[in-house]
C-alpha cells in the first residue's frame, strides 16, 4: 500500500465513523444526553488513558539520537508557543466563541491519528521516535491554555481546575513513568490500551452526533476557510522555512513540519461540546479542514 493510498483510506476512516455518528443522532439512538455523555466519557475517561498510554511505549533512544529527540522536544515547545501568539493575533476579527474554536485549533492539530501512520510510513521507528517527544509539549499545551480557552472561570481559578483535570493529571503521571520505566502490571496495561483505542471512533461518532444539527452545505464559511489556509498552509510553510534556515536535520525538519499541518483536532469539538462552546462550528471546521487535507498534505510531502 503507497503513502498517499494510507492516508485516503485513514481520512476515509474518519469520515465513515463521522458519518455513521450523524446517522445515529438523526435517527435518534444517539440523543441530545448521549451526545454529551460521549464528550463527558471521551474527556474524563478515553483521553486520559490515551495520553497515558502513549507515554508507556519502549523508547530505545542510542546515543546518537539523543540530540535530535532533544531538538524534537525543544521545536515542539517553541512551536506550540509561537501557535499561541500567533493565533491570538489572527482571529481578532472572529466572533469570540469563533475565535476560542480558531485559537485552539491552531494550537492542537490530529498529530495522532493523521499523522503518526504517515511520519511512520516516511521515516519509520526514527520518525515515531521524534513524533513522541514531538507530542510532550503539545499535550501539557493541550490541557493548559488550549482548555483554559473554555472555561469561564478567572485565571486563579482556572489553573486550580486545570491542575486537578484528569488529563493534567494524566500528562504528568505518563512523563513520570517513561522517565522511570516502571512498567503496570500487564492486565493493568490492557486495560489503559484497550479504552486509549475507544479515543479515535468515540470521538468521530460524538462529531457526527454535533454535525446532525448542522447544514453541511453551509460548512464552508469565510472564516472556516481563512481558518483552513493558515491551519493547512501558512503555518506549516513558516515552521518550513524557519527549521530550514536553522540548518535543522532534514528528517527532524520533516517530521515538524507535517505534524504541524495537520487538520484540526477532534478534541476541538469534544471541549467544546462539554464547556458549551459552539459545538457545531467546531465540528464544521474539523470536517472542513480535514477534507481540504486529503489535497494539502500530498503538497508537503512532495516539497519535502
Amino acid at each position: 500500500m503507497t503513502l498517499f493510498t494510507q492516508m485516503v483510506h485513514l481520512q476515509l476512516t474518519l469520515f465513515l465513523l463521522i458519518i455513521i455518528g450523524l446517522t445515529l443522532k438523526k435517527t435518534g439512538i444517539i440523543t441530545k444526553e448521549g451526545q454529551k455523555c460521549l464528550s463527558d466519557i471521551t474527556v474524563n475517561l478515553i483521553l486520559p488513558c490515551n495520553i497515558i498510554s502513549s507515554f508507556m511505549g519502549e523508547m530505545n533512544v542510542s546515543e546518537q539520537l539523543i540530540k535530535n529527540c532533544s531538538g524534537a522536544f525543544l521545536i515542539s515547545l517553541g512551536i506550540q508557543m509561537f501557535s499561541i501568539l500567533f493565533a491570538k493575533y489572527c482571529f481578532l476579527r472572529c466572533p469570540k466563541e469563533k475565535s476560542r474554536i480558531f485559537t485552539y485549533g491552531m494550537i492542537v492539530s490530529n498529530s495522532s491519528f493523521i499523522g503518526i501512520p504517515i511520519i511512520h510510513s516516511l521515516y519509520g521507528a526514527v520518525g515515531v521516535l521524534y513524533t513522541s517527544f514531538f507530542q510532550i509539549p503539545v499535550r501539557l499545551t493541550m490541557w493548559s491554555s488550549g482548555l483554559a480557552l473554555f472555561t469561564h472561570v478567572d485565571r486563579k481559578e482556572a489553573y486550580k481546575k486545570l491542575v486537578k483535570h484528569p488529563c493534567i493529571i494524566a500528562v504528568f503521571l505518563g512523563v513520570l513513568l517513561m522517565v522511570s520505566q516502571v512498567k503496570f502490571p500487564v492486565f493493568l496495561e490492557n486495560t489503559l490500551e484497550g479504552i486509549s483505542k475507544c479515543m479515535v471512533p468515540i470521538s468521530m461518532l460524538a462529531i457526527g452526533a454535533m454535525l446532525a444539527e448542522s447544514d453541511i452545505r453551509r460548512m464552508f464559511t469565510r472564516d472556516v476557510l481563512y481558518y483552513c489556509a493558515l491551519r493547512l498552509l501558512a503555518y506549516p510553510l513558516l515552521i518550513l522555512g524557519v527549521l530550514r534556515l536553522l540548518g535543522i536535520d532534514s528528517v527532524l525538519c520533516s517530521t515538524m513540519v507535517l505534524l504541524s499541518a495537520m487538520p484540526m483536532a477532534s478534541t476541538t469539538a469534544i471541549l467544546a461540546d462539554k464547556y458549551d462552546c459552539s459545538p457545531e462550528i467546531a465540528s464544521q471546521t474539523i470536517f472542513v479542514s480535514t477534507l481540504l487535507s486529503i489535497v494539502t498534505l500530498p503538497v508537503f510531502m512532495m516539497i519535502l
